[in-house]
């Protein structure tokens, strides 16, 4: 027995040893905020230093985890507590974009200096747009000449792209709104922007990401009128942001115009009741009766079901607009309307294959209820017309213009006579 090996006692249960990479690393923006500080005190007031410094740093400092503490160095010198104000209890830098002069070509440097960041290290997108987003919340806790500067830096990054225009949903915060921190701070930022770039460049950016037609936020409620919008930013000198402003107003008019008109031509409302709502519309938003009768135009084709078949086509065609004729005729009151809506004919025609063949009989239709006139026919026909099927329809004119041309010569002759 004694010779048997005795048994170890057993400690019941398990335990598990904690590898050192699974310890979760205490966020602490102390040592990234000193290292950051000391290199900017160390560049001084040379933004190509600065890039450099921010380009080597990015090897041995952790950008990704203290992204923030990273941009609120270069933007106020230090940590930002919550509502703008520096924290006390870190180092700081007078080394950064709030202590710059307040210029553009200055700013224009900055924004180099941002970008070049940017694109060395991809991964830091993303915070920026953050970033910008939680500053913008932040301007009522920042100078005017801060906010002037960040306004332009702002402007002249969404100029070359980055970050996204979505950012600017924080101008619609309702406290910068209510004391008119917004439109101050979009005054500048639109001006660096358009000066940067262009208008065109504002509207394809606001439209990409839905805030072409949310720009009136900008305003409280009793002043979120076209009118007010209009005076604030002309008298500003952005006469450019004011006509997109009228136009995206007018788009919306006109969209909502085309909505109701079928709906009413569905119900069977008379031509005379949808004629005077129309013209208040119009008065109303400033449509031209241009616009108006490409819009009733697409409205009278719109609210039917057409024949697949080419031969019944135009005949379905022929009825249906001489039904809606008076409609069309109520708003063709101009050389310019009559020659906006033969335009819209033949693209009509062109893009919708079936109607290939009836464009002269239309035309011939409208002629003869005196929708168009002869001049606009055969204005149209010299030199109005449209690239679209051009050979085509040219040809299925040249006897009709050829007729007009001659009874105008008749007509001419037979004056003289007399």
């Amino acid at each position: 027995m004694s010779n048997q090996k005795q048994q170890k006692p057993t400690l019941t249960g398990q335990r598990f040893k904690t590898r050192k990479r699974d310890e979760k690393e205490r966020f602490d923006p102390t040592q990234f905020q000193e290292s950051i500080v000391q290199g900017l005190n160390q560049t001084g007031a040379d933004l190509e230093a600065v890039a450099k410094f921010l380009d080597s740093s990015g090897a041995k400092l952790d950008y990704r985890r203290y992204a923030e503490t990273l941009f609120d160095i270069l933007v106020a010198g230090g940590m930002l507590a919550p509502g703008g104000a520096l924290s006390d209890d870190m180092t700081r830098t007078n080394f950064c974009l709030f202590t710059a002069p307040e210029d553009v070509k200055t700013m224009k440097a900055y924004a180099q200096v941002f970008n070049k960041l940017i694109r060395r290290y991809k991964y830091l997108e993303k915070g920026f747009e953050e970033e910008i987003k939680k500053l913008l919340l932040f301007l009522k806790g920042f100078s005017e000449s801060e906010r002037n500067k960040l306004a332009m830096l702002t402007g002249i990054l969404l100029a070359n792209g980055s970050p996204s225009a979505s950012i600017l949903g924080s101008l619609f915060n309702d406290n910068l709104v209510k004391e008119g921190v917004s439109p101050a701070f979009a005054v500048k930022l639109f001006k660096a922007w358009i000066n940067e770039k262009d208008i065109n460049s504002v509207a394809a950016s606001l439209r990409k990401v839905g805030m072409d037609n949310r720009l009136m936020e900008l305003f409280p409620v009793n002043k979120r009128s076209y009118d007010h919008f209009s005076k604030y930013f002309t008298d500003a000198g952005l006469k450019e942001l004011s006509d997109f402003a009228r136009n995206q107003r007018s788009l919306g008019a006109r969209k909502e115009l085309q909505k109701e008109l079928q709906e009413q031509m569905s119900q069977g409302v008379s031509f005379k009741e949808i004629i005077v709502y129309v013209k208040e519309e119009m008065k109303k938003s400033g449509i031209s009766e241009q616009m108006v009768i490409g819009i009733m135009w697409t409205s009278v084709m719109s609210s039917v079901e057409w024949n697949k078949k080419e031969e019944l086509v135009t005949e379905q065609a022929i009825k249906h607009l001489k039904q809606y004729s008076p409609l069309l005729k109520a708003f063709a009151t101009q050389g310019q309307s009559e020659l906006t809506l033969l335009l819209r004919v033949q693209e009509y025609c062109y893009d919708n294959i079936h109607f290939m063949k009836a464009f002269q009989k239309i035309v011939l239709l409208l002629y003869k209820v005196d929708v168009l006139s002869e001049e606009a026919v055969l204005k149209w026909y010299s030199e109005a017309h449209l690239a679209k099927g051009k050979s085509v329809f040219l040809e299925q004119m040249k006897k009709f213009v050829e007729w007009l041309k001659n009874a105008e010569e008749e007509s001419e002759s037979e004056e003289e006579t007399d």
